[in-house]
């Protein structure tokens, strides 16, 4: 990516912000996901899920609520609201009573993602933690507190981008999403994409990179690098909740996002 010239500073996140590195203990913490209890090895619970597009019922179902979403978000403007802000309340009435997974029996509230809905820039985690899934908004614990400074040092607000989750309830006691979660919350995320049409989607922690780039990905690897999709560009980093258990973290996620805003900026030129 072509530098533009422009100078970011440094910014200051003290070791001390925030709670302090957890115990050991790789589980979920419930912090806005915190990573999902992704210990970074490139495996979700010990093994890559299977390639679910073999499965033609599963994949028939995907097709029928793909239609379903499409025809649900099809409807008249209202005074006051954009066609992407119409279309992803619509979405966001038909996650709320959605039931192709059990997730959303157990948990407060669902989390559809909040933001600007013509955002270039679109942030996806893993999945609500437990403040997200009191709130039934994305990104609002102690992870989410980080993301705020981390979009803040580069001139970045919540209000500016997307933010949003590979699925949208929580999982039991934080537990990984499992396949099938994942699968069935999939439309959701593929027709928020659709209709925001974001120039860089930032993949925050493994799941989200797996989901969206490469099934097989190891965040470890190819955090930092660009990767290209249908004309979206992918940014893979650690998730927050990653840099509150591992402060050294901090240094790559800012380089991370220092190649996010060049490329923000070059879009504007």
């Amino acid at each position: 990516m072509p530098s533009n010239g422009r100078q970011l500073a440094l910014p200051i996140w003290n070791e001390g912000e925030g709670p302090a590195a957890d115990s050991g203990n790789p589980s979920h913490n419930g912090d806005d996901s915190a990573e999902c209890g992704n210990d970074e090895s490139g495996l979700i619970q010990g093994v890559l899920w299977p390639e679910l597009a073999e499965n033609v019922v599963v994949r028939e179902e995907e097709q029928i609520m793909e239609h379903r979403l499409e025809t649900e978000t099809e409807t008249e403007g209202r005074a006051g609201e954009s066609g992407n802000e119409q279309d992803l309340e619509a979405l966001k009435a038909a996650c709320h009573v959605c039931d192709r997974c059990v997730l959303q029996a157990t948990c407060t509230h669902v989390v559809f993602g909040e933001g600007n809905p013509e955002a270039k820039i679109m942030f996806v985690g893993e999945g609500p933690g437990r403040e997200e899934d009191k709130q039934g908004r994305p990104f609002v614990g102690a992870a989410g507190q980080l993301l705020d400074k981390i979009l803040a040092s580069v001139g970045l607000t919540r209000d500016e981008v997307y933010i949003t989750n590979v699925v949208k309830c929580r999982p039991p006691k934080n537990r990984m999403p499992n396949p099938d979660e994942i699968a069935a919350c999939s439309p959701y995320l593929d027709t928020q994409i659709k209709r925001i049409d974001p120039s860089i989607i930032v993949c925050l922690g493994a799941l989200a990179t797996r989901t969206l780039i490469d099934k097989n990905a190891k965040i470890t690897r190819i955090r930092g690098e660009w990767h290209e999709k249908d004309g979206i560009l992918y940014m893979p980093t650690f998730h927050p909740a990653a840099l509150l258990r591992d402060p050294s973290k901090k240094r790559p996620v800012w380089e991370d996002m220092k190649k996010v805003k060049e490329a923000f900026q070059n879009l504007q030129a």
